[in-house]
């Protein structure tokens, strides 16, 4: 079974909605292995709560209380958390792996970085950007680790609204600088249900496994 890795820009770009449609439309499996605080309505709760199907949401390694970064969360709660430990899940399904935050979120004390540990996973990633003042700035930073890193980069996708001619060229601009083939827009909602998640994904035309 394939597994690909999900990430943002940056915190609450939507990684989570884009992680919901996905899952809707591959009837893949979803893992989040760190939660960092919210435990009551986590992300793989979210994921869970959206989808259409009975989607199978694998156990978090690491649930942190605290709505911080995952090194100041896991200190706070006195633990560490340790590389060798995210290791990826048994599961004879296709799994989509949603990251804790950006690229270079610290994981803990001693220099490890969620990019870090993508590399060590040898996966693509899907990257998860959102429309906003310093978004191409940002997106294009994303982009440019991960070629640095040579990650390969499976899915570019937005979230905004199609009819607005500043986003469509923020969107040229990235696009004239990387070559990515597999690009998509979902709409900015502030209704998010299973109706949307489901119309969503339906729109999907490639593949990410």
């Amino acid at each position: 079974m394939k597994q690909v890795v999900i990430v943002g820009i940056g915190t609450d770009v939507g990684k989570t909605i884009v992680s919901s449609i996905l899952v809707e439309k591959f009837k893949c499996d979803y893992w989040k292995p760190i939660q960092s605080g919210d435990l009551d309505n986590s992300d793989s709760i979210k994921v869970k709560n959206l989808c259409s199907h009975e989607a199978s949401i694998l156990p978090e390694k690491y649930k942190l209380t605290q709505p911080f970064s995952p090194h100041y969360s896991a200190e706070i709660d006195e633990v560490e958390i340790i590389e060798e430990k995210l290791h990826i899940p048994f599961s004879q399904n296709n799994i989509l792996i949603e990251a804790a935050g950006g690229l270079m979120v610290p994981l803990n004390n001693k220099n490890l970085l969620f990019i870090d540990v993508i590399k060590s996973w040898n996966l693509p990633v899907i990257l998860v950007s959102r429309h906003y003042l310093g978004s191409i700035n940002h997106t294009m930073l994303s982009l440019e680790i991960l070629k640095a890193n040579k990650i390969d980069v499976k899915a570019l996708i937005w979230i905004g609204n199609e009819e607005k001619p500043n986003e469509i060229a923020s969107e040229n601009a990235i696009l004239n600088r990387f070559n990515i083939s597999k690009t998509h827009k979902i709409p900015f909602t502030e209704k998010l249900d299973k109706t949307f998640v489901k119309s969503e994904a339906n729109k999907i035309n490639f593949e990410i496994f």
